[in-house]
């Protein structure tokens, strides 16, 4: 009996991990498919570059792709290049692992109002990914970020570290030259709830005190009705690093740079003639068990706001969306259709499976149980007609498509490793689709140079 055949929409996290699962636990040959000619999505393009200890993951992640019955397929894009017909034509079933790209907006007056930016954007920007159209220049003394989850902290660090503190991670040349210019002062992280009901991980909150010369300001009114008792560990280990920082009062005066935290306050306005110039936000509160506002507001003072309020999937064509919730709809992992039936070889893991929550390591236990579905399934039906990649290769070809193969992201990563090594740097990203295909082609040095202009 054949191998079966198997496509993952999708070269981050979830995507790997089920690869790595579905060759350990069966004999299938899988295809990991991916629209960036580089792989490993969120761990390249979404941790922030001062974080090397997480991006370390990515050797795991590479074995993945190093194993004889796992393929690259780069370059290539579900809804552009190929489609479900594609997919079901090819492959005995499909796992779509696509993430969840785009930031939910705030929903308030002024927030298409330039210098008003998703925080997706701007995590884009310094971790040069190709798609990040902006480029930032950071002229504003003051920036707001909604938020009070991770990214918030790691977009926050970024507009305060010094700008030698970044030259040896794999951030962009542009990016640091735009951080070197900055005239940002002070960063305020604006939390809808309480200290004590943020998202952020006490390892994050802690990588703020490693700041040189910048200083957290807490106000401690904040913080005055928590109870410690009312906490779990990790809860009040973040509100005891939220006291000391409250009665520091020193921190107002830091030389540099400031972090400024506002809990119980959220935006309800970004102001400004022709562009950003305040965030008017009103203070919230829990009443009778009710969240609301109180009707007390003020304004921060700040020519930039980055909104970190969630991350969502976006619909793929030809595949049922659960629009609430952001997710292909499921159940374990095998996708359902309006009559909450599974539709035939069709899989989902990652976020766009349970939505954007969780970290890096989530995604294991995630994929894992949308693999046991799989082969579960694939055991009762082995007899479809799945042809596997050479058949896909050879369409994807004749329909022009460059396909980017494990070979060609290894030639982009030495290309960026040489760079990183002519500056003392451990890499230096490519960050042009055009130079990204390119050199993923085996163009030369030359070529991929002329592309990229």
């Amino acid at each position: 009996m054949r191998s079966a055949n198997v496509a993952v929409v999708g070269a981050g996290p979830a995507g790997l991990y089920s690869a790595a699962d579905l060759v350990r636990r069966s004999d299938a040959v899988v295809d990991v498919i991916d629209r960036v000619p580089a792989p490993f999505g969120l761990v390249r393009y979404g941790v922030a570059p001062d974080h090397p200890r997480i991006k370390g993951v990515v050797k795991n992640l590479q074995r993945v792709l190093e194993h004889e019955r796992v393929r690259f397929i780069g370059n290539v894009e579900f809804g552009r290049d190929i489609d479900r017909g594609f997919l079901d034509e090819h492959y005995d079933a499909t796992i779509y692992a696509t993430g969840a790209l785009h930031s939910k907006p705030l929903g308030v007056e002024g927030e298409r109002l330039p210098g008003s930016w998703s925080a997706s954007r701007f995590v884009s920007w310094y971790n040069g990914h190709p798609d990040a159209e902006a480029h930032f220049v950071l002229e504003a003394s003051a920036a707001a970020v909604v938020g009070a989850g991770n990214v918030a902290l790691d977009v926050a660090r970024v507009l305060t570290r010094s700008v030698g503190s970044l030259a040896l991670t794999d951030i962009p040349c542009s990016v640091l030259e735009s951080i070197a210019a900055s005239r940002i002062r002070d960063v305020h992280i604006v939390c809808r709830r309480g200290a004590a009901e943020a998202k952020f991980t006490t390892k994050e909150l802690l990588d703020l005190r490693e700041l040189a010369d910048v200083g957290v300001v807490v106000d401690p009114a904040d913080l005055a009705d928590i109870r410690a008792d009312d906490l779990d560990g990790p809860v009040l280990a973040n509100v005891d690093l939220f006291r000391a920082w409250a009665a520091n009062r020193d921190a107002e005066r830091a030389e540099r740079r400031r972090i400024h935290f506002h809990f119980w306050s959220r935006p309800v306005a970004i102001t400004g003639a022709s562009q950003v110039e305040a965030l008017r936000v009103e203070r919230t509160g829990v009443v009778d068990g009710e969240f609301a506002g109180t009707g007390e507001f003020r304004t921060l003072p700040v020519e930039m706001v980055l909104s970190s309020v969630g991350y969502r999937s976006s619909p793929l064509p030809g595949l049922p969306f659960e629009p609430e919730r952001g997710i292909l709809p499921n159940v374990a992992g095998r996708v359902i259709g309006d009559d909450g039936r599974h539709i035939p070889s069709l899989y989902v893991a990652g976020w766009l499976k349970r939505g954007p929550q969780g970290v890096i390591g989530t995604n294991r236990t995630d994929a894992a149980e949308t693999v046991s579905a799989l082969l579960e399934d694939l055991a009762e039906a082995r007899n479809r007609p799945g042809r596997g990649a050479e058949a896909a290769g050879e369409r994807l070809r004749e329909r022009g498509v460059e396909v980017v193969d494990y070979r060609g992201w290894q030639r982009i990563d030495e290309h960026e490793q040489q760079r990183g090594r002519d500056l003392g740097r451990a890499r230096v990203k490519i960050t042009a689709w055009a130079e990204l295909r390119a050199i993923g082609a085996g163009l030369s040095t030359a070529e991929a140079g002329s592309r990229s202009r």
